[in-house]
């Protein structure tokens, strides 16, 4: 599909234009989503302008400062500072190729139902088609306005997709260190439980045990088109962002850099890091509680009978699911397996085409769905617990289990690419 083609059959639709750099011929364009961020955004242009500045030309950075119709008074007025800033473009900020889109002012305003971050990032994404330079696959690369990047940040992206990689990657990322104790406490188990979630995936063997997070996630313009650009979602866009690259274009992990998101609390999206370290900086201790790891044993013992028996009938499947766990295969009983299991061997022969159409089935979507089936009743979630932090330890050989902090800093090793 040609951007010409996507544009006009999927491409945003709305009053919304590019100021600032219009030049075009970019290699890659950075889009950055920004609602009520003018004391976050700038830190984080400066640290993409302290990138190598052979680079700068190459690359676009894009900000769509936005929001919904109904956004408060004091939102509105940040937005409209970031915007004249942007328009002054401080002289710290002169190595970029700086642009920005306008979905504050009245008449642009994102819609108050269907408008949020997902839109605004398809937006950026969407609006930065015509300014790339298609002779080559150009880069689209998703950032936040409160995440700081390395040095080394364009340097590895340009040469992680000089590789033979798949379309799509994620990039390593690092909470900053909360500002208070209790920011920092607050952060840290956010981040713990995001990566144990990750790592629980991985021990049971899931293809979709990537982190996704919308800070740190690029693709290929081609895979881009391909997998029909972004969804618009007010919230949980970047999950569903990545589950669909990877079923259309792959995805690989990145390193080389590491991104350092912000640690603090916000109201602006109804879940994600913001509103959970709100809830526990204000005391909520249901805000976040962790899966026990009995969850991703039973996630894995239903992906290895799904590969060992893939000839089976689906009756037969879902028998051997009920044999696992009761609950499993209540989950699969009402996704309907059977009759789609069947649908899938028929359409779908030898073992390679049918486990890859499998795992487009039972997606992330579906894996989380049911690791959530399994915490309702059969294993609750609870508090990062010694027991409960040992049972991941002891599976993926950890050894005895350290204390919270020391098990997120392994896990950041590890799954940042750092471990040998």
């Amino acid at each position: 599909m040609t951007p010409e083609r996507y544009l006009a059959s999927r491409g945003v639709t709305g009053p919304w234009q590019v100021a600032g750099d219009t030049a075009g011929g970019a290699a890659g364009a950075v889009i950055i989503p920004a609602l009520a961020e003018s004391a976050e955004l700038f830190a984080t242009l400066r640290s993409l302008a302290a990138n190598p500045p052979e680079l700068m030309p190459r690359f676009l950075v894009l900000v769509v400062v936005n929001q919904r119709e109904d956004v408060p008074a004091a939102d509105r007025a940040d937005n409209l500072r970031t915007l004249e800033l942007l328009a002054a473009a401080a002289p710290a900020l002169a190595p970029l190729r700086l642009a920005w889109v306008d979905a504050t002012t009245a008449g642009r305003e994102l819609p108050a139902k269907g408008g949020g971050v997902g839109l605004a990032r398809k937006i950026g994404h969407d609006l930065a088609l015509p300014l790339l330079d298609w002779r080559a696959d150009p880069l689209l690369i998703s950032l936040d306005a409160d995440t700081l990047v390395e040095p080394s940040y364009l340097p590895a992206l340009v040469a992680h997709f000089a590789a033979p990689h798949p379309g799509g990657a994620v990039l390593p990322f690092c909470h900053r260190p909360g500002a208070t104790p209790a920011e920092a406490a607050a952060i840290e188990r956010y981040e713990l439980f995001l990566r144990l979630y990750v790592y629980g995936l991985a021990l049971a063997g899931s293809p979709y045990a990537f982190h996704t997070v919308g800070s740190a996630m690029a693709c290929r313009g081609s895979a881009y088109l391909r997998m029909g650009g972004m969804n618009s979602r007010r919230a949980g866009e970047d999950f569903y962002f990545l589950q669909q690259l990877y079923k259309t274009a792959g995805l690989a992990p990145l390193a080389g850099t590491l991104l350092h998101p912000s640690p603090r609390r916000s109201h602006r999206v109804p879940f994600g890091t913001g509103r959970s370290v709100s809830r526990l900086l204000d005391g909520d201790g249901e805000a976040v509680l962790f899966y026990d790891p009995a969850c991703f044993r039973v996630l894995g013992a239903w992906l290895r009978l799904a590969a060992e028996r893939w000839e089976g009938a689906g009756e037969e499947l879902l028998a051997g699911a009920g044999a696992l766990a009761p609950a499993l295969a209540d989950y699969l009983a009402a996704l309907e397996l059977p009759l789609v299991w069947d649908r899938l061997r028929r359409h779908h022969p030898g073992r390679e085409r049918f486990l890859t159409a499998f795992h487009g089935w039972f997606d992330g979507l579906r894996t989380m769905k049911l690791i959530h089936h399994l915490s309702a009743d059969l294993h609750p979630r609870r508090p990062p617990t010694v027991e409960l932090l040992a049972g991941y330890c002891r599976w993926g050989g950890l050894g005895a289990a350290p204390e919270p902090v020391a098990l997120l800093d392994e896990l950041r090793t590890r799954q940042n690419g750092l471990a040998a």
